[in-house]
């Protein structure tokens, strides 16, 4: 297994949303960044732009829950599912054409001409990945496989050059038959990034505050593991001020070790800061 990652600590944005500030001549400016922003659907229904640190630059998304469905309710989680999702099935037509346009846009190079974009270095404007993602689980979608063999399709067209897939998840649903279908279809250089922010049963539920228990998570990830190799992707937040405990890092250690001594096989373990602000006042500052 790599080293674990970890990314630099993080407060929360301020709520004025100037997203911090530098000295300027005649005051304080805000910085303008594309790091931080909402997901940018450009118009869309299902497929958005975002810079994302954890990809380490311009990543697609593929919104598989325009229904917000999730099996998670994370105290981090920036998504406000108060207002009603309005779809719940992606239609997998719109989202194919909308897909194929913003890979033409980037491949041309015209991404950098959008105002969000237009001052980033080249570097970051270079596709790391389509991803799988959304407003929720993206397992839960009804049509998983649909959504995954489509995207995979305009891949092998070979209109523009390949790129690789990513499935970011929290696990929950890894052990459904669309899923299964679906997973089995991605190649060796596709990955799937699986959520794993705790080591025991009662922090698994003060943070993520899940619908499922937590040994499912780990026997999805063991049973997904032993196929084909799988990233796992932590955050720890600071709950009501409190960082967890060291006793439930060290607890977070050894499901990891003991998922590997089950064969496992875990690439990466990727430890990861919040970049947007969460919705409810629980985690106002986190790693």
């Amino acid at each position: 297994m790599k080293a674990v990652e970890k990314k630099a600590r993080r407060r929360a944005a301020p709520k004025d949303g100037s997203g911090g500030r530098s000295p300027a001549r005649g005051g304080w400016k805000p910085i303008e960044t594309a790091f931080g922003r909402p997901r940018n659907r450009l118009g869309n229904r299902f497929v958005y732009v975002a810079i994302s640190q954890r990809a380490r630059g311009l990543s697609i998304g593929v919104n598989l829950n325009p229904d917000k469905r999730c099996s998670f309710d994370c105290v981090y989680c920036e998504v406000d599912r108060d207002p009603p999702g309005r779809v719940r099935r992606v239609d997998v037509e719109v989202m194919a054409a909308e897909l194929e346009r913003l890979l033409l846009l980037q491949h041309e190079g015209k991404l950098g001409e959008l105002d969000w974009f237009r001052n980033l270095p080249s570097e970051l404007l270079e596709l790391k990945e389509v991803a799988l993602s959304g407003y929720g689980e993206p397992t839960l979608c009804p049509n998983f496989d649909e959504v995954v063999r489509e995207v995979l399709y305009l891949r092998s067209t070979r209109k523009l050059p390949f790129f690789k897939t990513v499935l970011i998840t929290n696990g929950t649903g890894l052990d459904l038959p669309p899923v299964t279908a679906g997973l089995d279809l991605l190649c060796q250089q596709d990955e799937i990034w699986v959520k794993l922010d705790a080591g025991t049963q009662a922090y698994y539920e003060q943070v993520n505050r899940p619908t499922l228990p937590f040994w499912r998570i780990l026997a999805n990830i063991l049973a997904l593991g032993k196929k084909r190799p799988v990233v796992i992707q932590s955050l720890f937040p600071l709950v009501n001020g409190q960082e967890p405990p060291w006793e439930e890092i060290e607890q977070y250690a050894q499901r990891l070790k003991e998922l590997k001594a089950a064969g496992a096989q875990i690439s990466l373990v990727q430890v990861y800061s919040a970049h947007r602000p969460p919705t409810g006042p629980i985690a106002n500052t986190w790693h």
